[in-house]
């Protein structure tokens, strides 16, 4: 439930129409918060720039994806000479996305769009009370838009390579093992992502260090969970391979393991730490970029007009 408490706001912003606050309780547990400050835009405020960023986002690491896929596992790349032992490749190519992804969050683009290139971490947030339902949907969407993008131009430039079974467009699917133990190791590694993104964007002292981490875990993960489900922690990436693929193989794994477990992480770090420590939505916030999540930019010092 959403309730305007306009009186609670402080007299230096009680005038401004984008500010009110917002008293809420949790998914999980029946308690109340405390009453917090939300900024919200105003009508003549656009975030389609984040939306497009985020659309980027995915997409840089979509067509990464899949060209490390191509390089490494396409049987006419010298690669498979050169690199015989699948779990060296598997190393290679969690070295090379987990690097994208840091790139990405210390980006320009990364900084003003927070950098969640994932639905799930949206959703997470959202739940936080640190993203508008509006940007919620339309950064699900554009992440998911972006990632087919990726894809397909690298399906564009490639051709039919990317379509050889050894590769299949770098699709997540459930390994030998089954789809239980797929839907298990998604849920742990999504809530280990969270859990990690949570600690160390919260804390003053690990802030800056959270897309190092971020993208650590999922050069890690590739590592070593890809041989269980393919490794996502990501629907929007999940969809982005499957659709040009046309595989739909377990891939309602992807669409429910990563948003439950997550969800479950901000459950566990309110039980502990509470609402009063989320502080945004950002994985990198103290920069110079605008944010859209607490409107940063407003807590600038404001002339008087005399």
């Amino acid at each position: 439930m959403v309730l305007t408490w306009r009186d609670s706001i402080p007299d230096g912003v009680r005038d401004d129409p984008a500010v009110h606050t917002r008293f809420e309780g949790t998914f999980f547990f029946n308690r109340a918060r405390e009453p917090e400050l939300v900024i919200r835009e105003n009508a003549t405020t656009t975030h389609w720039p984040e939306y497009l960023m985020e659309a980027v986002g995915l997409g840089i690491y979509m067509m990464s994806a899949c060209t490390f896929a191509l390089l490494l596992s396409h049987p006419s790349s010298p690669a498979l000479t050169w690199i015989p032992d699948a779990t060296t490749r598997r190393i290679l190519m969690g070295i090379g996305l987990g690097a994208a992804v840091a790139a990405f969050i210390y980006s320009p683009w990364g900084m003003q769009s927070g950098a969640h290139l994932n639905p799930a971490i949206t959703l997470t947030f959202f739940r936080l009370g640190k993203v508008a339902p509006r940007d919620m949907v339309f950064y699900s969407l554009f992440q998911a838009l972006g990632g087919i993008t990726g894809v397909l131009i690298v399906s564009i430039i490639f051709g039919r390579l990317l379509a050889h079974p050894a590769v299949n467009y770098a699709v997540t699917v459930p390994g030998r093992q089954g789809m239980l133990v797929a839907f298990l190791a998604e849920t742990m590694i999504s809530f280990n992502q969270m859990t990690a993104i949570l600690w160390f964007s919260n804390s003053q002292r690990l802030a800056r260090f959270t897309g190092c981490i971020a993208a650590a875990l999922i050069a890690i993960n590739i590592s070593t969970v890809a041989p269980l489900s393919g490794m996502s922690m990501n629907p929007a990436r999940s969809v982005a391979s499957a659709v040009p693929a046309v595989v739909w193989s377990g891939l309602w794994i992807y669409l429910t393991a990563p948003p439950l477990a997550m969800l479950l992480a901000a459950e566990v770090f309110l039980a502990i730490r509470g609402q009063a420590y989320v502080r945004c939505a950002k994985l990198h916030h103290d920069n110079d970029k605008r944010c859209i999540f607490c409107d940063f930019r407003a807590r600038r010092p404001r002339v008087r007009q005399r």
